[in-house]
Parts: C-alpha cells; structure tokens; sequence
C-alpha cells in the first residue's frame, strides 16, 4: 500500500471502529459476534471482500467498492485473500497500547539475548528450556526442533530462524487484541516469560 492508501485504510478503520463501538462492540465477545454475522455467508470463520462489504453495510456502515478494496487491503495482513478472526480483531482494537507495548518490549529484550534485534534459537536456549518438553522427552523432537517451532509459533513465517521485533510485535497485537483489560495482559506477560 502506498501512502496515500495507507492514510485514507486509516479513516476507513476508524469510521468503522465508530460505528461498530456505538452499537456496543467493545468487548472480544461482542466483536466475535460481529465477525460471525459477518461471515454469515458460508461460515468459514474468514471474510471475504463481499462478506466484509454487506456486513459492514448491516452495521451501520456504507462503503464503495473501492473502500472495501482499501479496507481489506489494510485488514488482510498475511494477505491470504481473505480475514481471519485475529486479522479482523488487530485491526478494530488497533495495535499496542503504550502500557502493553512496554511489557511485550520487555519480554523482547529478554530473549534477544545478543540485541541484534532478532530472537533466534541461539537468543531462546539461556531463556526457554526444552528439556522437559513432552516432544524431547519422547525422543520424536530435538532442542533444536523444538526452539525452531518456537520460533515459527511466534511469526516466523519464512522459517528463518529469526524472530524480528515487528515479528514479535505482530504476535503480541493479535494476543492483546483479545484480552481487554491491560492489568490482565501483563500479568499474563510477566507470568509467562517469568518478567
């Protein structure tokens, strides 16, 4: 997306956080209801151009097609053609608050061992042990193995072996985007990564 769609994705998602936050979608429960009204069509749990369009007129919210084009265009972030429930949730809550944006830094810190900017394999062995995993336990996984699927776990779609920040941060929208209360997130952060 160029700037200019950018700018004018941005207007759209906020006319559309408007509408849907004026009838009452605020929490994840009644934006899953609202996604599933969307996806009523044929139930796959994603949403296509036209599911989108026709939803979003049903709540309140009139596109053209040239809209819906920029709109999907911003909501499709793996841009697999269609949105998924957390595509759609990232997108209507929006990224990281500073309060959440601070915990999921401090989490990164914590692994980027080397502070090059990257997790890697390497970064997880002095943080995340994989000895007791059930997988290296029974022999069908090595350490290794196991720290690679961590890393895949997290957004390494290329398979790399490098978790970058806006990897990490991408991951951490989706999860933040469905736990509404902040005090709730961090201490799910800090109880998970021993922060």
């Amino acid at each position: 997306m160029n700037r200019q769609q950018q700018e004018a994705a941005q207007i759209l998602l906020k006319r559309v956080r408007d509408a849907l936050q004026a009838r009452g979608s605020k929490t994840i429960r009644q934006l899953g209801v609202c996604f599933r009204c969307l996806d009523s069509y044929d139930g796959n749990r994603k949403l296509d151009k036209n599911e989108l369009k026709v939803g979003l007129a049903e709540n309140g919210v009139q596109l053209s097609w040239n809209e819906v084009d920029i709109l999907f265009a911003a909501m499709d972030r793996d841009r697999s053609g269609t949105i998924d429930f957390d595509e759609f949730l990232v997108s209507i809550r929006g990224q990281l608050n500073p309060t959440r944006k601070a915990i999921v830094d401090q989490a990164f810190r914590k692994f980027d061992k080397t502070g090059d900017g990257y997790i890697t394999a390497d970064d997880l062995k002095g943080v995340y042990n994989t000895k007791m995993h059930p997988k290296v336990k029974n022999g069908q996984m090595t350490e290794n193995q196991v720290f690679e699927e961590f890393l895949v776990n997290f957004g390494d779609v290329d398979r790399n072996g490098q978790l970058t920040y806006q990897e990490w941060c991408d991951y951490y929208a989706a999860v933040s985007a469905s736990v509404d209360n902040d005090e709730h997130f961090v201490l799910l952060m800090k109880m998970a990564w021993k922060l």
